[in-house]
C-alpha cells in the first residue's frame, strides 16, 4: 500500500509539473477555467438552491400540510428567478463561481479583453434554466391526472423534448471534458463561458509535507502490522528478568509464604493461590486467562514458563500468613 502511494504521489507530481510546463509556454492559457473548479461551481449551486428552498419551506412549518404543493413550481421559480436578479444579472457569475472567483465571459466576440455577457444573454440564461425548470415541473404536474387522448399525445412530445435536451446536455458534457469549455447546453447555446475574475498565478508546489505525510502513514502501517505479533508480556517478562536478576531461587515452603502476600500479576492478595512451578505466587483467574491468552506464558518476575498450575502447597496455618 505504502509502494501504491509513492506511485500516485509521483505521478501526480509528474502531472503537475506537465502543467506547470504549459503554463509557462502559453500564457493565454493561464485565464483557462478547471474544469474540475465548472463543476464545482456547479455542484455549490445546486446546494445553494438545495438550502433556499428548504428554509424557506420551513417558514411555513406550522401552516396547513401541502399548502406551497399547488404551486411549489411558481414558487421555485420566483426565488430562482431572486437569484439570477442578484448574481448573473448583476456580478455576472453565480455564487459558487464568486465562490472560486470565476465569472462568465462573452466569448462571441473575437476579441482576448474580458466583456461580460449581453442583457440578452442573461434574459435568456433565465428563460432557459428557470423557465425551462418550470415548464418542465409545471407540465409534470399538469399530465399526471390526464388520462385523455389529446393529453396523452402532447405527454409524449413533451416526453420526447424532454429526453432530446438529456441527450444534447449529455453529448455537451463529453465534449467539455475533452475541451474544457461550456460545461452545460445553456453556456454553449448562449456563447457565454467561465473565467477566471483575476489573473492566476502559476504556483510552486512543494512536497516536503506530502513527504512527510506519506512516510509518517507507511510507518504506522507497518506498526499495526508488527505489533500484534509480538508478545508484550513475554518481552516485559524478559526485561523485568534482565533489569532485576534474581540471587537465587529458593524452594523451601517458607520462601513461598513469603512471596505469597500478593499476586505477582495483580499486586492483590491472591485469590485462590497457585504456582507455574517458580516461587511466585499468583491468583487463579489472572494466571489462567493469562495462560489462556498467550500458551507460551511465563512469569513477569523470574521468566519461568508454565510447566503446571499447580494450586499452592504450604505447611504454613492461615494465621501464620496473617501475621506476616
Amino acid at each position: 500500500m505504502f509502494q501504491k502511494k509513492l506511485r500516485g504521489t509521483w505521478a501526480f507530481r509528474s502531472l503537475l509539473r506537465e502543467d506547470m510546463a504549459s503554463k509557462k509556454g502559453n500564457t493565454k492559457s493561464t485565464n483557462r477555467v478547471l474544469r474540475i473548479s465548472q463543476l464545482d461551481a456547479l455542484e455549490l449551486n445546486k446546494a445553494l438552491e438545495q438550502l433556499v428552498w428548504s428554509q424557506f419551506t420551513q417558514c411555513f412549518h406550522g401552516f396547513k400540510p401541502g399548502l406551497l404543493a399547488r404551486f411549489e413550481p411558481e414558487v421555485k421559480a420566483f426565488l430562482w428567478l431572486f437569484l439570477w436578479r442578484f448574481t448573473i444579472y448583476s456580478k455576472n457569475a453565480t455564487v459558487g463561481q464568486s465562490v472560486l472567483n470565476i465569472q462568465y465571459k462573452n466569448d462571441f466576440p473575437p476579441n482576448l479583453k474580458y466583456q461580460p455577457p449581453s442583457k440578452n444573454q442573461k434574459v435568456w440564461y433565465a428563460i432557459c434554466t428557470i423557465g425551462g425548470r418550470w415548464l418542465e415541473e409545471r407540465c409534470y404536474d399538469l399530465f399526471r391526472n390526464r388520462h385523455l387522448a389529446s393529453f396523452g399525445k402532447v405527454k409524449q412530445c413533451m416526453n420526447f423534448v424532454i429526453g432530446l435536451l438529456k441527450l444534447c446536455g449529455l453529448i455537451n458534457f463529453l465534449i467539455f471534458l475533452q475541451r474544457g469549455k461550456f460545461a452545460t447546453l445553456t453556456e454553449r447555446f448562449l456563447g457565454i463561458r467561465s473565467v477566471f475574475c483575476k489573473p492566476q498565478n502559476i504556483r510552486e508546489v512543494g512536497f516536503d509535507y506530502m513527504n512527510r505525510e506519506l512516510l509518517w502513514h507507511g510507518f504506522a502501517e507497518f506498526l499495526i502490522f508488527l505489533l500484534p505479533l509480538i508478545n508484550i508480556q513475554k518481552l516485559k517478562a524478559k526485561l523485568s528478568s534482565w533489569c532485576i536478576p534474581l540471587a537465587g531461587a529458593p524452594n523451601n515452603d517458607n520462601t513461598l509464604a513469603t512471596s505469597g502476600k500478593e499476586c505477582s500479576l495483580c499486586g492483590e492478595w491472591p485469590t485462590m493461590p497457585h504456582t507455574i512451578g517458580c516461587e511466585h505466587i499468583f491468583c487463579y483467574f489472572c494466571v489462567k486467562s493469562s495462560f489462556l491468552f498467550d500458551t507460551y506464558f511465563t512469569c513477569p518476575k523470574c521468566g519461568t514458563e508454565v510447566h503446571s498450575l499447580q494450586p499452592l502447597k504450604s505447611g504454613i496455618e492461615m494465621s501464620e500468613v496473617n501475621a506476616l
